[in-house]
């Protein structure tokens, strides 16, 4: 029988030993890298939590901190994710090149691995930066792949980044199908309320292009407003209520602006300036109607509101309509006052656009009070400030120019009947 200490029996025992501080080896850096697997964990959730309160650098701070500790492990996807949060985190800081050159780190090496988020803060960084090309592509892949995953209400907002990408480079059928696709996703996500704002851009857009048919645009404006109704809160509602009601206008369809901004009216009452602009907006939509006696307030309370405000310009206007429908009502006294105002504001601003308007109508009260020489003055003051105005159609120069004329002929008319004839009291 061998003893304990033969050969056979140490050798046995030597390979036990050794067995046993390999497997003890192994256990060691298994329990440090679950211990740095949770010491990521912690800092990642610090760096998110840091995020989501404000403070950037704490943030940026816990996120490198993680990215550091990852890359001294084994697993590559670990240290994708901790890049993707560190780059994430940069461009929400406002440091978008530092955020690209990390984010680039983080690209999966196999296709199935891509990730819609990756994609969306790539196209962020792109967008900071003014590489809008590359933007829309990254924001088009992170759409795209939001929907296969069946995030729709993801793939919604990122669509509303697409359409402002497109919009930056005047690709306006662009624009108009990226807001349309994020009505479409919105309410298939059920969020009927970004849907009705998503609608609310592409119907102002399909406008601005001039491409779409007035059916077209009245269809999805008026489905906007059909889903404004989940709409809760009053700012959010005002504004779309205005900015429906402003496209409207500009389709000439002024019943159905003046309805949507009187029902914005209330809503907006908490927020002076976006009153003051409903206001003067209603003023201007009831003019266009010929409901002139329905105007005079809300251009009286515009021009009051924009004056507390100090928005002299706006102001300016808001008397200019205020003197329109006063003329045309035969109050040509206070319509001389509101155009005195209006002239004197323009100046104020140096606004030769608001003057030569304020000089024709007061011209055209002159016209009407028999005093053809101030007529012909204003009419002439109007015409030399129009020359200093660009884009202006040449139909207006031509209704100018007809008026003086029409001023000159009063005069000479007047000269003809004599000194004494049809004589007014100045003023």
């Amino acid at each position: 029988m061998a003893s304990d200490g033969s050969p056979v029996r140490d050798a046995e025992e030597k390979q036990k030993k050794k067995k046993k501080a390999e497997r003890s080896g192994t256990d060691r850096a298994d329990v440090e890298e679950t211990d740095a697997q949770l010491e990521i964990q912690r800092l990642t959730a610090a760096g998110h939590a840091a995020l989501q309160s404000g403070h950037n650098n704490t943030a940026l701070q816990s996120f490198r901190s993680a990215l550091k500790a990852a890359s001294k492990l084994r697993e590559k996807s670990l240290q994708r994710r901790c890049a993707f949060n560190l780059g994430a985190a940069y461009v929400e800081a406002g440091e978008p090149q530092k955020g690209l050159d990390v984010l680039s780190r983080s690209q999966p090496g196999e296709r199935g691995e891509r990730i819609a988020d990756l994609q969306f803060n790539l196209a962020t960084a792109h967008e900071a930066l003014g590489d809008r090309t590359q933007a829309a592509r990254h924001y088009l892949q992170a759409a795209q792949l939001y929907r296969s995953q069946g995030d729709a209400g993801a793939e919604g907002h990122t669509c509303v980044r697409l359409a402002h990408c497109h919009l930056l480079r005047e690709e306006w059928d662009e624009a108009v199908a990226s807001f349309q696709r994020a009505a479409e996703s919105y309410k298939l996500a059920g969020n009927t309320s970004a849907a009705a704002l998503a609608l609310k851009d592409a119907g102002k857009h399909m406008l601005q292009s001039g491409r779409s048919s007035g059916d077209d645009i009245i269809s999805v404006l008026t489905d906007s407003l059909e889903m404004s109704v989940n709409i809760s809160d009053q700012q959010t509602l005002g504004k779309l209520l205005s900015d429906v009601a402003l496209s409207f206008s500009q389709m000439r369809l002024f019943s159905e602006a003046s309805e949507c901004f009187e029902q914005a009216l209330p809503l907006v009452s908490s927020k002076p300036h976006r009153l003051a602009v409903v206001l003067q907006n209603l003023g201007a939509v009831y003019n266009s109607l010929g409901q002139y006696e329905q105007s005079l307030r809300f251009h009286r309370e515009a021009a009051a509101l924009h004056g507390s405000l100090g928005s002299r310009g706006a102001q300016g206007r808001c008397f200019s309509n205020l003197g329109f429908a006063l003329m045309e009502l035969g109050e040509l006294e206070e319509a001389w006052e509101s155009y005195l105002h209006a002239q004197q504001a323009f100046r104020d601003t140096d606004d030769p656009s608001g003057q030569w308007q304020a000089c024709e109508g007061l011209g055209g009260i002159k016209l009407q009070m028999k005093d053809p020489d101030k007529a012909v003055m204003y009419y002439k003051d109007a015409l030399r400030l129009l020359c200093k105005c660009q884009d202006v159609s040449a139909s207006v120069q031509e209704r100018l120019v007809s008026e003086l004329s029409e001023a000159l002929q009063q005069k000479l008319r007047i000269q003809q009947r004599g000194p004494h004839h049809d004589r007014r009291q100045p003023w």
